[in-house]
């Protein structure tokens, strides 16, 4: 079988898959969010809390609680890393420095998941399993959450309520995110994953020595790594490493939980807002942009000409040959284009066109599907926006499921838009302005600006997959990276809860003959060409410098 014809097998196994999960996944989890029932579970943990699940919130509630969890846990991350010298099942690993404590405990927090570090030469099994893996759920779960409360905006008439954080918490993590994660792991372990908290053992010999390797909850870590499009190691190698990515059948199942609360999270909206053919239309601009990145991804690594590619089947530097092109580039397409920052091969190492397209995946807003519920919301803002270019140019008062995208909605929605590209953009040009930060790239020149701005890109777009090859585990990369990755986290949730609480407020108008119909294709259509000029418009002067440059000049 040839490898060009082994990747396509694979993205079509991947859309039967996901295909099959849509319906009964989404279903679920719009159950999840209606139902006026709590189970014996979540009652102790509402209990344990002291938070009443049945309060109806507003969105400056809705948005307090938000922060307040969130703070809370940023503040307990770095605690636990800071005092890990001190606590048993540390593997004899010394305490995590300030500079780069912060800079973990906001990654993770953020569902960034962005590491500085060697997972496995700094972190002991407590800091990993009672730490960061808690906080892979509970992001997740916070993401869905600010999600399903936009989707309540929509629905909502009249009351400006919101529904309840601490319920919409503790129901995706518990109803959710949890079950799926143990079948999951059990899959994983069967593949090849390894779960244990073992310690630090040789590995066989090697040149200069046997290399040392530690155990860990690996599997675990790595399902809900994955599911909730968090993205961090156990180990630096990430998924390339077999211990979390075995062969090419656990490859493609990392690959279909990426992918799949996502886009299952369009029927969830569909459901919720009483039109299942709107959902559709939010699936089909999502599935239109990451089935054509993977086909350019493709071309791009595929079509390298020489002898060395002709005989690998591919641009094969930096890709593992279990997983070969085709593997590498759908895993490379999804990471980027979902908040998710996995790795099973280095980005740096793809063909410079290649490396550009996981660069403007993040740049697109990671909505195509994007990351668990930051995909959702962040797609219904690009609605809104494609809503009101249509009406602009019909000169009708732009609606969207019935609610006027009247000024303030607008506001918000441009707010939203404008913040990650002014972090992003902003950061890098300070950073190459400055003499030291330049001192970690490893190359010159566009792939040097390259390696700095897709660090910024993955920071502020909540992504956390980095190029290889800059050395960020710096006092300025850690600081200024670990405020990117707040800022680019909380500060886009602000403006989307305000939205919902506006859209919440509205009385609905009834559809006329003049509605835009936008559960249908030219919708869709008209959203895909707004993501992509937008995106374009943005960062194509930092792309050109970049990998443009270097992918013409190849």
């Amino acid at each position: 079988m040839s490898p060009v014809l082994a990747g396509v097998l694979q993205v079509l196994a991947l859309v039967v898959a996901l295909g099959l999960a849509y319906r009964p996944l989404g279903d679920h989890m719009a159950r999840v969010y209606t139902s006026p029932r709590h189970l014996r579970a979540e009652k102790w943990i509402y209990k344990a809390i002291g938070a009443n699940p049945d309060t109806q919130m507003r969105w400056p509630a809705y948005l307090r609680g938000v922060l307040a969890f969130s703070a809370v846990s940023v503040l307990f991350l770095y605690l636990l890393q800071r005092l890990q010298g001190s606590l048993p099942g540390s593997l004899g690993f010394v305490s995590i420095d300030p500079d780069q404590a912060f800079n973990t405990a906001a990654s993770f927090v953020a569902n960034t998941n962005w590491q500085s570090y060697y997972g496995e030469q700094a972190m002991g099994h407590v800091v990993q399993t009672g730490g960061l893996a808690v906080q892979n759920f509970l992001s997740a779960a916070v993401g869905i959450a600010v999600a399903v409360a936009l989707v309540r905006g929509f629905a909502a008439t009249r009351s400006g309520e919101l529904g309840n954080f601490w319920a919409d918490l503790v129901r995706g993590t518990v109803r959710i995110l949890l079950p799926i994660s143990v079948i999951g792991a059990l899959v994983l372990v069967a593949t090849g994953a390894i779960q244990n908290f073992s310690g630090i053992h040789e590995v066989g010999q090697f040149t200069g020595g046997a290399q040392q390797w530690n155990g860990g909850a690996v599997a675990s870590q790595e399902v809900i790594k994955e599911l909730g499009t968090n993205g961090g190691g156990y180990f630096n190698a990430n998924a390339a490493h077999p211990f979390e990515n075995p062969n090419g059948l656990s490859n493609l199942f990392e690959i279909f939980l990426i992918l799949v609360i996502p886009f299952a999270l369009t029927r969830t909206f569909g459901r919720m807002v009483g039109s299942l053919k709107q959902g559709y239309a939010i699936l089909a601009t999502m599935g239109v942009i990451w089935l054509g990145f993977t086909a350019l991804m493709m071309w791009t690594e595929f079509a390298h000409h020489g002898p060395a590619f002709d005989i690998a089947g591919g641009a094969m530097e930096g890709k593992e040959n279990r997983f070969g092109v085709g593997g590498s580039s759908i895993f490379a397409v999804a990471t980027t284009l979902t908040s998710t920052g996995a790795v099973n091969s280095f980005h740096s190492s793809f063909t410079g066109l290649g490396g550009g397209i996981t660069m403007l995946g993040m740049q697109l807003g990671e909505i195509a599907p994007g990351g668990t519920g930051s995909g959702l919301y962040g797609m219904l803002i690009m609605a809104i926006i494609a809503v009101f270019i249509a009406g602009l140019m019909v000169g009708r008062t732009p609606e969207y499921l019935g609610k006027k995208i009247g000024t303030r909605e607008i506001k918000l929605a441009a707010c939203y838009i404008l913040v990650t590209p002014a972090l992003v953009l902003c950061f890098t040009a300070v950073a190459m302005a400055l003499p030291t930060p330049g001192n970690s790239m490893t190359n010159s020149g566009a792939h040097g600006f390259s390696e700095i701005l897709y660090a910024y890109t993955s920071g502020a777009n909540n992504n956390g997959s980095a190029f290889a090859g800059l050395n960020a585990d710096t006092q300025w990369f850690n600081t200024t990276i670990g405020l990117a990755m707040l800022l680019g986290r909380f500060l886009p949730m602000v403006f989307v809860l305000a939205l919902a609480g506006s859209l919440a407020e509205q009385r609905p108008v009834s559809a006329t003959v003049g509605t835009l119909g936008t559960h249908k294709p030219p919708f869709s259509g008209l959203l895909v060409a707004t993501i992509m000029i937008i995106a374009g418009l943005t960062y194509f002067p930092a792309l050109a410098l970049g990998p443009l440059a270097e992918g013409l000049a190849s």
